[in-house]
């Protein structure tokens, strides 16, 4: 018998899981309940408009109950490519559009297209943990790209990284954990290096709708050219709140897209067709909507800025969208600290270890928190409890 591991074992538990059995078997009091910024996934059902609109797909409309096409409707390929060609002032074809079953599968999907065994990817770290769960359990090596001033990674820094095995610099923006919304001229800068080397710049921009600019994040499908190089991934989950209905998108070459309709084939075999029809119909109505939401996400932010600038200790690294990143006061290593937390503070975040590989020191030394689900209220008594804690 083969003593060889299966391809899972390469990678760590999933950090969510874990932090939620931090609070298994655990109690609350009333006056004090359990503070969950761990996660940032919406915690409220779509709007009352979409949800009645749901309804009426699940009664009136057999499709919505039946396998649809590998790369998603062919109506939402055409919402998706025009709505993207006039927010970036570019040009995207409905044959450079796929709908995925989530955003975490469109990168999945986009790195089976790039990349093989022994191959290479640039992630800039702290980085999102699903990225690097999928590039270990495909054996892809993941090479770690320091964010560095401001959480921003430094084109120069990866310049130097990339070998003849390197196959894409993955970069998120805004960003997932640090929140940061990278600088238009910074994409460009990678754009531009990934095009020189050879390699593909996937941007992954599932948090676009939360941008606080009020321009375009960046220019890069105005480029004549862009998708040699460029592979932008999306979801819905978030600005629609529809989460359990898997539903993102990937945007690249019609080459690349049949490739990556190989992997989609064989795990999904289409998106989930109901929350298409939603995600169709949210582009379609929802933008006032869309627009609330944003403002609110943008105000949370700034209560959080607010609230934790007397913080005494914590220091903040970066913030948007729906997280803020923070350097603790604690002696205690972040994995230690943010367990003891859920005791001491009745809050439940997560540490810096889980966003950083295991030989970095520096993620013993950081905490996520996101946001969006937390109200002003909420934000300033998360604020009042971290205060008045003192760990190790």
């Amino acid at each position: 018998m083969s003593d060889a591991l299966p391809r899972t074992a390469r990678s760590f538990a999933p950090p969510v899981m874990e932090a939620r059995r931090w609070i298994a078997g655990l109690t609350f009091p009333e006056d004090r309940p359990l503070l969950n910024v761990s996660q940032a996934a919406p915690v409220d059902p779509p709007p009352e408009p979409l949800r009645q609109e749901m309804a009426r797909l699940v009664t009136e409309v057999p499709e919505a109950h039946l396998y649809g096409p590998v790369l998603g409707l062919p109506d939402l390929r055409e919402e998706v490519a025009a709505q993207w060609s006039r927010d970036y002032a570019g040009e995207i074809a409905p044959a450079q559009v796929a709908i995925t079953a989530g955003c975490n599968e469109a990168f999945a999907a986009a790195m089976s297209a790039l990349a093989d065994q022994g191959d290479e990817i640039l992630l800039p770290v702290p980085y999102y943990f699903n990225h690097a769960m999928w590039l270990r359990m495909e054996g892809v090596p993941l090479v770690p790209l320091p964010a560095r001033e401001g959480l921003l990674p430094d084109p120069e820094e990866a310049a130097r990284l990339i070998t003849d095995r390197t196959r894409a610099i993955v970069l998120v923006t805004p960003n997932n954990p640090g929140g940061v919304e990278y600088p238009a001229e910074l994409v460009r800068a990678f754009y531009d290096l990934a095009r020189e080397r050879g390699i593909a710049l996937v941007l992954d921009e599932t948090y676009r709708d939360f941008d606080s600019r009020s321009s375009a994040a960046h220019q890069l499908f105005a480029e004549p050219d862009w998708d040699r190089t460029l592979v932008h991934l999306y979801s819905f989950s978030k600005t629609y709140r529809l989460t359990g209905h898997r539903v993102g998108a990937m945007i690249a070459s019609p080459h690349r897209l049949a490739e990556a309709e190989k992997f989609l084939d064989t795990v999904t075999i289409c998106p989930p067709q109901l929350g298409q029809f939603a995600a169709l119909w949210g582009l379609r109505n929802l933008a006032q909507w869309r627009a609330g939401e944003r403002d609110e996400i943008l105000d949370r932010r700034a209560a959080l800025e607010e609230a934790v600038a007397g913080l005494e200790g914590w220091e903040l690294l970066g913030s948007g969208a729906y997280f803020a990143y923070f350097r603790h006061p604690f002696a205690l290593p972040s994995n230690e600290a943010a367990e003891m937390l859920v005791k001491e503070a009745g809050v439940l975040m997560l540490p810096g270890t889980m966003f950083r590989p295991a030989d970095d020191p520096e993620g013993a030394r950081e905490m996520r928190v996101a946001f969006a689900n937390v109200d002003r209220e909420g934000i300033s008594e998360l604020a009042r409890r971290l205060s008045g804690v003192t760990l190790g």
